[in-house]
């Protein structure tokens, strides 16, 4: 008896690593918002690594964090490297493109708790209202986030945090 369900058990565990080698590649994570503003003012915001605490869904998990600023002061090529507690980890971004009123992209590289390099865009179009932004963040799925991917998705791990944050550069931006 034991003896079948422990291969019941190690049948299970085989067919859910089997499952999660069919699981995609690569995750997107995607939220938007309309902020009533122009878009360089929403734009100023978020290529200047300096405005980024003000807005930031993470600033307020550790306030003591430690943050550096290093290549240009804004756009392309501007860096932000962070060390905080177990909550936001450590990380840098590197602004690797800046498009005026129209997107910017990010090299987005997680040190700790774990490893994970990554790509965030933020896009924005004009709308009746103001402004429509788009945060998106997107990468690979290595087999590790695979099988946790199937307890918890990407989506609703950070959805959230960028739904938080676009509801904060709203309040900035509308100031």
């Amino acid at each position: 008896m034991v003896k079948k369900v422990l291969l019941g058990f190690v049948a299970a565990i085989a067919l859910l690593l089997v499952f999660a080698a069919t699981r995609p590649d690569s995750f997107r994570v995607e939220r938007s918002i309309t902020i009533k503003a122009a878009p360089a003012k929403v734009y100023a915001l978020l290529n200047d690594f300096h405005n980024f605490p003000s807005w930031s869904p993470w600033q307020d998990l550790d306030p003591a964090m430690k943050v550096t600023h290093g290549g240009a002061a804004s756009g392309q090529g501007a860096i932000y490297e962070w060390v905080g507690n177990s909550a936001v980890g450590a990380g840098r971004m590197e602004i690797l493109k800046a498009q005026p009123e129209a997107s910017i992209t990010v090299k987005l590289d997680f040190l700790q708790p774990f490893e994970a390099h990554n790509t965030a865009e933020y896009t924005l179009a004009n709308s009746t209202d103001g402004t429509t932004v788009t945060w998106a963040m997107y990468g690979p799925s290595p087999y590790v986030s695979k099988v946790m991917g199937i307890f918890v998705s990407m989506d609703s791990m950070i959805g959230k945090d960028f739904e938080r944050g676009l509801a904060k550069l709203k309040a900035v931006a509308e100031k």
